[in-house]
């Protein structure tokens, strides 16, 4: 569970089989209802569940539905991402604390085959201001649509105002096990680290992906900002093996600096 393969890692400032434009949290026309809000606690945070109501919404766009995200008897989060049998729309889920977090570590323990995900089948932990394409701070597993794609993504959008472009860096992994620990460490304004781990760790056992960035070369947000995690499809378009996808987030854990 707790060893691996790593592959590939590969740095970029911008990938053109990665995403566009259209895919990013605001990405792609709204066309739902208004839908009611849904909050769930998790890891002693409120986080707000995205619904869609009847219609669509970025990031893709997709259907969203709250039912789709939900805490267990354990405590831990779910993520599901299914097919609706009785509409035939494939339904994502996606939650946002409802609250801003600044300079500190942000970690998360994960269960699920994230690095079998059908490529196009997008999930994400990250931070975001609500400008799109600034301030944001991304690590997602992914094949962007192409199957030959590296399938994990490190990404940092500059400050707003900054004329820099976002940076990336992407690897092709491997696990033997489900069980992995992610972490976004924001210093300060002058550096964020990224970080993939086999296993549920707390230190640094088993890092199998990491990447720093500096300010400068780089531009890094200053701004606190809300933390996301979110299930998704690529440009709308459903899974090519025509399976369900669940995620199971075992923990959330904000540590300030």
């Amino acid at each position: 569970m707790k060893n691996l393969l790593v592959l590939a890692l590969a740095c970029a400032s911008l990938m053109a089989c990665k995403k566009d434009a259209t895919s990013g949290k605001t990405g792609g026309n709204s066309t739902n209802t208004q839908p009611r809000a849904v909050t769930l606690n998790f890891s002693g945070y409120t986080w707000t569940v995205t619904s869609s109501g009847t219609g669509t919404q970025g990031p893709g766009p997709n259907h969203f539905n709250s039912s789709n995200a939900w805490v267990d008897s354990n405590g831990f989060l779910h993520l599901k991402l299914a097919k609706n049998t009785t509409t035939g729309n494939w339904e994502c889920a996606e939650v946002t604390l409802n609250q801003n977090l600044g300079y500190g570590k942000y970690q998360w323990k994960v269960e699920g085959a994230i690095d079998q995900l059908d490529k196009n089948v997008v999930f994400g932990m990250f931070n975001y201001s609500g400008n799109d394409g600034y301030d944001e701070m991304d690590i997602e597993y992914s094949r962007w649509g192409r199957a030959n794609n590296n399938n994990l993504d490190f990404t940092l959008y500059p400050a707003t105002g900054s004329s820099q472009s976002s940076v990336e860096t992407t690897a092709l992994i491997s696990l033997t096990g489900t069980y992995t620990t992610h972490r976004i460490t924001r210093h300060s304004n002058s550096s964020v680290d990224f970080q993939s781990i086999a296993g549920f760790y707390d230190d640094n056992t088993n890092v199998y992906a990491a990447k720093t960035w500096n300010n400068p070369p780089n531009s890094i947000s200053t701004l606190s900002m809300p933390v996301l995690m979110n299930l998704w499809l690529f440009n709308g378009v459903a899974p090519s093996n025509g399976q369900n996808v669940e995620i199971i987030i075992h923990e959330f854990k904000f540590t300030p600096q």
